[in-house]
């Protein structure tokens, strides 16, 4: 029976929860202590002749026990006091001195209910190993084999990191007793002790190493006699702090906090600019493994351990991991349609089982990915290791690929588009990330967000990554400040450029647009899931004085610096309209195009139209329909002409986002003026339905019903639901099989919460014929 208890303790010393009942506790205890008898008899005879009193006092119930019955058993009592004798002067202290100092046990005081999770606002990780914020103090206890003295002996930490540690680079760190604890250094004061216990308070600082670091104590005499080094059977996980005031990733604002570091749950936005959609997303950093698999990715990164203490370097690595581009990362990007081998993008709506399986795969990238995966992926690494961070979408954005700064799109002589040489393009949506951090590699005022952005679009140094870069310095055009400015800049202000081809093979400019990108840039509200919108953040109002001027300021960096040397006059414009929400998915679409003379003289033009299905990339997949309208204006008149796609010409040509770019062009008879516009739209999905049945109580079977209505006139083949809710139940798949045109799907759910608190149920839908279906249902679950 002994040996069950001990194999039960052990196991409870390792990382399980710290939930056992209290008579099991009670009952370890009273075994060690048993078990230590029997190990320090001879000190225990030693202290019971010195002085009987104390070592009655300090007896537990058990030990009367056992003394009672081992003094029964013994015919001949235990040797008296020789009182007569005299005793040296510090006699005491120097038996105690010959018994050599040593470390029984640490407890690093890590359950998620003890002080240090708590004031280290680390109680929410899954596990009960010590995980902690740099910059803070926290707690530790030591039994001894004695009691310590601060005479006679010498006890000092030492915490290590990464596969050589080292002194010189903060990555071995020795941590010596001091009486006073100051900031922004590796101290330890004693602020109890009790017997043969001792409690630590121990301090870092707020630019310290962060990762998961080994413990060892040692301890020794002042004579130099050789020490003892007792290792923890626990790490310490050493986070960035967004709450202390040091650290570099400091963010002043509790609400800010809770949500950009504390909230597992978000929301991001797709769409066009005009239909924007928004899909509720569990990043899950505080979910069972997710820690282990972040740090994963900074051991697979072989960024230097070293350098883990700046959050520069740590983000500009996670942005490079996230992708599996050219450094086996987390996930592989994929836009072409076919997702057979793996799951498609728009099916995910969690970080949870992507990094799960990238980490149990010991790193074999993930499939597949597009930019809203990538962005959730890397807000929950980012917010696992401390750094605030949030998912930003920007409608309308460009890829310059050039770093001309300007989105270039060229024609022919005849003004047809000459494909090859349009290799910028301008994205439906995309989806990025802003992390919160100082700049002190910047000059002053360029702290603050920054942009950091994990899907593999160009090259940085060599690697697909991008950023941070200065969200202030994108907005006041200062692309010349790292990293990655100037493409970030070129995504939300640039302008659209137009370039016809001269006869000698030369390219002439004729149009520009100046307000065609970086549009209704959004994020999730703080303490709400309402849409922010944060375009102010990272451009001045379009046409204004400091917008112009930022624009031309960064063209001076690009590749085409005189761009802005010929304005041209204009007085036709020509712009699409839509009415509310827009066309739906299975209805034809309408659209409405304004032709706008503002001269006092007539102007006459004919426009060129195409729709194109395309990717919300802003790649174009082909043209499904074109169409030429002669339009004569009078002086000052406006013309509205009804434009309609029937849903014949689309019903099997559509991709991922169901979205369409039309394109118009044309020029104007009277004065040579090229009209050009491009629009994206898309067709409107329906949402799933999600009622939540029964009440919602931890430990308590609930019921969730999710309905679908297939709004197309046709069959959809293989569908599949995916369903999680993090508390509430595992992601997992449900085979749907083919719902019939018009046809309704009501789908039951049954789980048992396992977490008190706000929750939500998260479903989407995946199939060839429809994607970006997805619902959420909030649901407060009760203590039981």
């Amino acid at each position: 029976m002994p040996g069950e208890r001990l194999t039960v303790r052990g196991a409870s010393e390792i990382g399980r929860f710290p939930g056992a009942a209290p008579p099991t506790r009670a009952e370890l205890t009273i075994h060690e202590e048993g078990e230590r008898k029997q190990e320090e008899g001879a000190c225990r005879r030693w202290f019971r002749k010195m002085c009987p009193c104390c070592c009655k006092r300090q007896n537990s119930a058990s030990y009367d026990v056992t003394d009672r019955v081992e003094v029964s058993k013994t015919p001949t009592p235990p040797p008296a006091l020789d009182l007569t004798k005299p005793k040296p002067e510090n006699g005491e202290a120097k038996e105690m001195e010959e018994i050599k100092l040593s470390v029984c046990s640490v407890n690093l005081l890590s359950s998620k209910t003890d002080q240090n999770r708590m004031e280290h606002h680390t109680d929410l990780y899954y596990g009960d190993e010590l995980i902690i914020r740099r910059g803070q103090t926290f707690q530790m206890e030591l039994e001894l084999n004695r009691p310590f003295s601060t005479d006679t002996d010498k006890l000092h930490l030492e915490l290590k990191t990464g596969p050589l540690p080292l002194v010189s680079k903060g990555t071995h760190v020795i941590i010596p007793l001091v009486d006073h604890l100051e900031d922004e250094r590796w101290e330890a004061k004693i602020t109890e002790q009790s017997g043969n216990k001792i409690k630590l308070s121990v301090n870092s600082p707020a630019n310290a190493v962060t990762g998961l670091y080994g413990l060892t104590v040692t301890t020794c005499s002042l004579k130099g006699e050789p020490m003892n080094c007792h290792n923890s059977s626990k790490n310490i996980v050493l986070l960035f702090n967004p709450w202390c005031e040091e650290d570099t990733v400091f963010l002043d604002d509790e609400a800010e906090r809770k949500e950009y570091v504390l909230n597992d749950t978000g929301r991001l936005y797709y769409g066009t600019e005009k239909q924007i959609g928004a899909r509720t997303w569990n990043f899950g950093q505080f979910h069972e493994g997710i820690l282990e698999a972040c740090l994963f990715i900074l051991e697979k990164s072989e960024i230097p351990p070293s350098g883990r203490g700046d959050p520069v370097n740590v983000v500009r690595v996670i942005s490079a991991m996230i992708n599996a581009q050219d450094d086996f990362g987390v996930l592989v990007g994929n836009w072409s349609g076919n997702y057979s081998n793996g799951v498609s993008p728009a099916a995910w709506s969690s970080s949870v089982e992507i990094l799960r399986k990238y980490h149990a795969s010991n790193g074999t990238p993930v499939s597949y990915g597009q930019c809203w995966v990538f962005s959730g992926v890397t807000t929950t690494v980012l917010r696992c290791l401390g750094i605030p961070a949030r998912s930003v979408t920007n409608f309308q954005s460009a890829h310059d690929t050039d770093v001309s700064l300007t989105t270039d799109v060229y024609f022919d002589e005849n003004m047809e588009p000459i494909d090859y040489l349009n290799s910028d393009s301008v994205w439906n949506f995309h989806v990025w990330n802003d992390c919160w951090m100082a700049r002190p590699d910047l000059p002053p005022g360029y702290g603050g967000w920054q942009a950091v952005d994990s899907t593999p679009q160009e090259t940085s140094q060599g690697t697909f990554r991008c950023g941070p870069a200065s969200v202030n310095a994108i907005r006041s055009g200062q692309v010349y400040l790292k990293h990655d400015t100037p493409f970030v800049f070129a995504e939300v202000n640039s302008d659209k450029i137009y370039w016809q081809k001269n006869l000698n093979g030369t390219f002439s400019q004729i149009h520009s647009e100046k307000k065609a990108v970086g549009h209704c840039i959004s994020t999730k509200a703080v303490g709400s899931d309402e849409r922010a919108d944060i375009t102010h953040l990272y451009k001045y109002q379009e046409g204004s004085d400091e917008e112009r001027i930022a624009v031309e300021t960064a063209s001076r960096y690009g590749t085409k610096p005189d761009v802005y040397s010929a304005p041209m006059a204009e007085d036709v414009c020509v712009e699409v309209k839509m009415e509310g929400e827009g066309p739906r998915m299975g209805t034809d679409a309408r659209l409405t195009i304004v032709v706008k003379n503002l001269s006092s003289q007539p102007r006459q033009t004919t426009l060129n139209s195409q729709v194109a299905v395309m990717y919300y990339t802003g790649v174009l997949k082909g043209t499904i329909k074109k169409d030429q309208m002669p339009v004569e204006l009078l002086p000052n008149e406006e013309k509205t002409i009804e434009w309609l796609l029937p849903y014949q010409h689309y019903q099997n040509q559509l991709v991922d986002q169901a979205a369409l770019m039309l394109t118009l062009s044309g020029r104007v008879s009277e004065t040579q003026q090229v009209l050009a516009n491009q629009t994206t739209f898309r067709l409107r999905t329906p949402d799933l339905n999600i009622t939540p049945v029964g009440e919602a109580v931890v430990g308590k079977e609930m019921a969730a019903k999710i309905t679908f209505t297939n709004p197309l006139p046709r069959t959809l083949k293989s569908v599949v639901f995916r369903v999680e809710g993090l508390g509430l139940q595992k992601g997992h798949e449900v085979v749907v099989g083919d719902v019939g045109a018009h046809s309704t799907v009501t789908l039951t759910e049954h789980f048992i919460p396992t977490q008190p608190g706000p929750r939500k149920l998260v479903a989407s839908l995946d199939c060839k014929q429809l994607s970006q279906v997805h619902g959420v249902a909030d649901i407060v679950v009760l203590e039981q």
